[in-house]
């Protein structure tokens, strides 16, 4: 009698807890609700007309066979260049633009990406995507679904192949950047090739 009753407490307490995490994790801070990825769409002709393709994310090589007129832009700035790999002439955009080039021409876009919010140049993009994390906290642990540095995923591995114990690593460093002491559960999620981290629990000890 006194196992069941022990397995019926362990089972009301990780109802409560479930439970909890997923009213936490839906909720949102203000902050969270006025932030948006940076998005952007990209036209063949002027007065957004033509032929489009929606950018989400950056791009080194669009393949585009005929160029760029105009671009509305939804959220963040956008470098537009004529060459893959962001050479060649560039353009920063970050308002809707009816018309980039001449009537006759356009511009020559193989590649976008965003950038960062201050000053010209670029300096301030990043290559990984935008997080959209979601995140509950308890005493002794929290739960990330896309950690993020600076509104970025983190790489499961900065280095190398992403392996499971590099991505424990990569998980246990970005716990310790945010006031904990460890990850004790981690997972990767492939986005254009690359892993990420995702659904990390960081905790306070015992991992």
């Amino acid at each position: 009698m006194k196992a069941v009753h022990r397995l019926s407490i362990i089972g009301a307490v990780a109802a409560a807890l479930t439970g909890g995490l997923l009213a936490t994790s839906n909720a949102q801070t203000p902050e969270e609700r006025l932030y948006r990825p940076p998005e952007a769409t990209i036209y063949r002709d002027a007065a957004y007309r033509g032929p489009a393709v929606f950018i989400g994310e950056a791009k080194t090589d669009l393949g585009l066979a005929w160029p760029v007129n105009s671009i509305r832009v939804a959220s963040g700035r956008w470098e537009l260049c004529e060459k893959t790999r962001y050479r060649g002439n560039c353009r920063t955009v970050d308002r809707d633009t009816p018309m980039l080039g001449s009537v006759l021409r356009g511009m020559t876009v193989q590649s976008i990406r965003p950038v960062g919010g201050g000053g010209g140049g670029g300096g301030g993009w990043n290559p990984n995507p935008p997080a959209n994390d979601q995140s509950a906290r308890g005493s002794f642990a929290e739960f990330h679904t896309q950690p993020s540095t600076n509104g970025y995923r983190v790489l499961a591995c900065a280095n190398g192949s992403a392996t499971a114990a590099c991505a424990a690593r990569a998980a246990d460093t970005w716990c310790r950047s945010i006031g904990w002491n460890g990850s004790a559960r981690e997972h990767m999620e492939t986005i254009n090739r690359r892993e990420y981290l995702a659904d990390v629990l960081c905790v306070r000890s015992g991992y």
